[in-house]
């Protein structure tokens, strides 16, 4: 039995290589993809959706569809630093035919969100790896319809290890922190894959050398271009490691045997300060699956399977 995906994106280098290992993977049906302001603006989330899409040529088409430009609250953040300009680590994309890889929704993301879930009742997972911004719009206008959805995994968060933009917040989260208040009470099953377990699955220099190389494929190849991995001086640009948020949660609706999890009472913070963004473990809140140990062997295996 394959399942139904919907992958809602802002993306980014590893939101890169999440889409072509869930495309890529037999067990997943990738239904749609929508995309949302997040690592980079929402023009260039969109246009990298279609490269990606025009790169890895799927053979049912996705409807993609464009969503929010902003968050609900606060100010825009990007990552630009991490994944370049064009959010693909200057990667060069070759794609030679004029077909299109996928179908155009005329409306938000949100609604695309919410259609899936009607018309596939109970057998959705929706895979989140960008700021929530999309679900919240979308539990907000039908929020019955969301729970049609069969299950969420986002990849977000730091729950008991230090953030990446603030010493307590991790990106996603801390882009839209109200979006996450309003999904983690949605009451829909909900697994989180924060940096608690993504910081331990990372690709290293010898890795690069001893799996991605040999392979010199289309694939392998963007997964040198796009994380800065020089052959010749065996080094990442600017970091010694490149971790692998985005792909972890698409493995993990693949083979949830992958991670180990524990049921936790979780809160966003939201009040401007220090905290803003923070995940906190709390006695009475909104229970989730929250992702904390990993067999990093096997995914990296099931990673680089989906390069090939």
């Amino acid at each position: 039995m394959t399942k139904k995906v919907v992958i809602d994106c802002d993306v980014g280098v590893d939101d890169a290589l999440a889409l072509i290992l869930a495309f890529h993977s037999p067990e997943l049906e990738v239904k749609a993809v929508t995309g949302v302001n997040g690592n980079v603006p929402l023009d260039t989330v969109f246009t990298n959706i279609q490269k990606m899409l025009s790169f890895i040529q799927p053979a049912c088409k996705p409807l993609i569809a464009r969503g929010a430009n902003q968050p609900l609250k606060g100010e825009t953040i990007h990552a630009h630093s991490v994944h370049g300009q064009d959010g693909l680590g200057g990667a060069k994309i070759q794609c030679e035919d004029g077909k299109t890889w996928w179908q155009n929704y005329p409306r938000h993301a949100s609604e695309l969100i919410l259609e899936m879930a009607h018309q596939h009742p109970d057998e959705i997972t929706l895979v989140a790896v960008g700021p929530l911004t999309n679900l919240a719009l979308a539990l907000k206008q039908d929020p019955a319809g969301m729970k049609k959805l069969k299950e969420l995994v986002i990849m977000g968060g730091a729950v008991r290890t230090r953030g990446n933009v603030t010493p307590y917040a991790e990106f996603n989260i801390y882009s839209d922190p109200v979006a996450a208040k309003i999904v983690f009470e949605s009451g829909i099953p909900i697994t989180l894959v924060p940096l608690d377990v993504t910081h331990q699955v990372f690709l290293t220099p010898r890795w690069m050398e001893e799996k991605a190389k040999p392979l010199n494929t289309p694939f392998s190849n963007f997964l040198i271009e796009a994380t800065g991995y020089d052959i010749e001086t065996h080094r990442f640009r600017n970091r010694d490691t490149i971790f692998l948020h985005d792909p972890l949660a698409v493995a993990a609706v693949i083979e949830p045997t992958l991670v180990k999890m524990e049921r936790l009472s979780l809160q966003v913070e939201i009040q401007d300060g220090e905290y803003y963004g923070k995940i906190s473990e709390v006695k009475k809140g909104p229970e989730i699956d929250v992702c904390l140990g990993v067999d990093a062997e096997r995914f990296l295996e099931l990673f680089v399977s989906g390069l090939r």
